[in-house]
């Protein structure tokens, strides 16, 4: 029982910072995940079927909101498949011993990226129709 509430928590954890940012949902859960002491497979496996819940009510909504560019997705599509089969044989063809450090410089470098995306400037956009009964509530700069 005690398992399942650190994997709750981990997972609450991760989606309060992927709701704050909008990304981050993996790196986190792998994080802890990996810090608990499963191996690289099983984080993978559990971080990534928990993703595809949450990462499904998230389309949901950008589909409502016209939110998504097909172009852009069509581009992404093909090299993410290609990209996450070989995640998927890298991860159950070398030990997990072997690849743990690896994955821990991978995690690092792109919690800098994230971390360093906080410290950007970004230029004001313009406000979208779905969007203008929140005017008068937003922060002027």
């Amino acid at each position: 029982m005690e398992e399942y509430l650190i994997f709750i928590a981990i997972g609450f954890i991760a989606q309060l910072i992927d709701g704050a940012l909008g990304m981050a949902y993996g790196l986190t859960t792998i994080t802890f995940l990996l810090n608990f002491g499963l191996p690289p497979v099983s984080a993978s496996a559990v971080s990534h079927a928990s993703e595809c819940i949450t990462t499904t009510f998230s389309a949901i909504a950008h589909q409502r909101f016209g939110n998504i560019n097909p172009k852009f997705f069509f581009g992404l599509l093909l090299p993410g498949i290609f990209g996450a089969l070989i995640g998927i044989f890298i991860l159950t063809h070398v030990a997990g011993k072997e690849i743990r450090p690896y994955i821990a410089i991978y995690l690092l470098i792109m919690g800098l990226m994230i971390l360093s995306k906080a410290f950007m400037v970004f230029r004001p956009q313009t406000v979208i129709s779905h969007l203008s009964p929140l005017r008068p509530f937003m922060i002027r700069t």
